[in-house]
């Protein structure tokens, strides 16, 4: 076998722009208080990431041949076959995608998405918090399932999955190559995804804690004024604090 192209350049680029986005909207929710500036940081990278997964969506139906969502659709009986392969050894070799880490793509979108739409919705009452604050903790909990699954995988197989998502490379055989990375189709990708986070940040008023959609031209109240404190511990205990003050007084 011999290096072959597997992962586009589009794909790849999801990936780690998707992975940043979270660690970092993750972390200001967690450790910044909502009503700083920063966390504004937060909201508009959740708009930003909702336009990743469209993006990626629309990509997995006509994108190249290992990012496209058939490549790695997968039954109940494949995804247990490949679990317990993990763990005695041997098993199918997958050039894409694996079943393991297709249970964890599909999670990831799904979650992304839910926790965008409980966002944007945080001034529509606390149900809106709450659940976003569980689709946050459950998309970190696949996200470490997955890098530890990562992890098994190069050790157990010798196969580093990590920097085949780098170079887009992996060992197999010619006629499992793409053909190209498709780079114009990343250079779109960057530009819509730049734009659309560029439109975010000029709609949104720190003022009031409004945001414009851009597009669709909606309103929506973001930040302390309308969520109490979006997806972290910062909005809960900016709560607690006003009511220790009521109580004192």
């Amino acid at each position: 076998m011999t290096k072959i192209l597997i992962w586009d350049l589009p794909t790849r680029l999801f990936h780690w722009m998707l992975a940043g986005s979270f660690i970092v909207a993750f972390a200001i929710a967690n450790f910044v208080d909502d009503d700083s500036p920063v966390f504004a940081i937060h909201m508009l990278l959740g708009g930003a990431m909702a336009l990743m997964v469209l993006l990626r969506v629309v990509w997995g139906v006509v994108g190249s041949r290992y990012a496209r969502f058939g490549s790695f659709m997968f039954g109940p009986g494949e995804i247990m076959a490949y679990l317990k392969g993990t763990v005695s050894g041997g098993g199918k070799r997958y050039i894409g995608h694996n079943p393991g880490s297709s249970v964890a793509i599909w999670a990831m979108l799904v979650l992304t998405l839910g926790m965008a739409i409980t966002g944007i919705n945080m001034s529509s009452g606390e149900i809106f918090e709450e659940l976003h604050e569980v689709l946050a903790y459950s998309l970190l909990a696949v996200v470490i399932t997955h890098v530890a699954g990562v992890i098994w995988h190069s050790y157990r197989n010798r196969e580093n999955l990590t920097m085949s998502m780098v170079s887009g490379h992996k060992d197999g055989e010619p006629s499992q190559a793409i053909s190209t990375m498709h780079p114009i189709i990343a250079i779109v990708f960057l530009v819509i995804t730049g734009s659309w986070a560029g439109a975010l940040v000029q709609n949104y008023d720190s003022a009031t804690g409004t945001l414009i959609m851009p597009i669709l031209g909606t309103t929506h109240q973001l930040g302390e004024g309308g969520e109490g404190g979006e997806g972290g511990h910062g909005g809960r205990e900016s709560h607690e604090r006003h009511d220790d003050d009521d109580d004192d007084d």
